[in-house]
């Protein structure tokens, strides 16, 4: 068999449906969940605000709440990573990739079955840089999540950011040289 069928296969079958269910090859919503309040927005619209640099419906009302230009948005949802499709695969099936899948399915996981997050995110993550030709955007990564609705835990989210902030101002302190006068 050759390899791109080989690979095509084995990123499909990561792809089929969650707990056995029917196949399912792209998230329809973003679901933003904190507590009992949950408001969907349509991937169509992330993908038509990464499109036009526009954006609409409820994401409009997101952007300009969060004070956020569309247009750096837009290309957040553009940017590229050129990564291999096979080391790609292989790094998530590691220990250190099973670690991140893990720690990130707590903040990203399919709404009705949050207990699959990890084989939603590694067939998403597959999928994603398969389908765009060995890139992963956001935009490819939602088109590839295998679940109608792909929930995002903001509590969880708003934590991981604020522990990366107090990471980043520890090195920030460190590297403004406060020991320079000590040598």
């Amino acid at each position: 068999m050759p390899s791109s069928k080989r690979q095509r296969l084995l990123a499909a079958a990561l792809g089929l449906g969650l707990l056995g269910g029917t196949p399912t090859l792209a998230a329809e919503n973003v679901v933003f969940v904190t507590g009992a309040f949950r408001r969907s927005i349509p991937v169509a619209d992330f993908e038509y605000l990464a499109e036009t640099e526009q954006a609409r419906g409820l994401l409009s009302d997101l952007l300009r709440f969060t004070k956020m230009e569309p247009k750096e948005v837009s290309k957040l949802l553009k940017a590229e990573l050129a990564i291999p499709l096979v080391l790609t695969s292989r790094l998530l099936n590691t220990r250190i990739g099973e670690a991140i899948l893990e720690r990130a399915s707590a903040i990203v996981y399919p709404l009705r079955a949050p207990d699959a997050g990890v084989v939603a995110m590694r067939s998403a993550l597959v999928l994603g840089v398969y389908d765009n030709g060995g890139k992963l955007t956001p935009i490819s990564f939602l088109k590839a999540y295998p679940a109608d609705e792909m929930a995002v835990n903001i509590p969880q989210l708003l934590a991981i950011i604020q522990k990366a902030a107090s990471i980043s101002d520890l090195v920030r302190f460190f590297s403004d040289a406060p020991l320079d006068g000590l040598r």
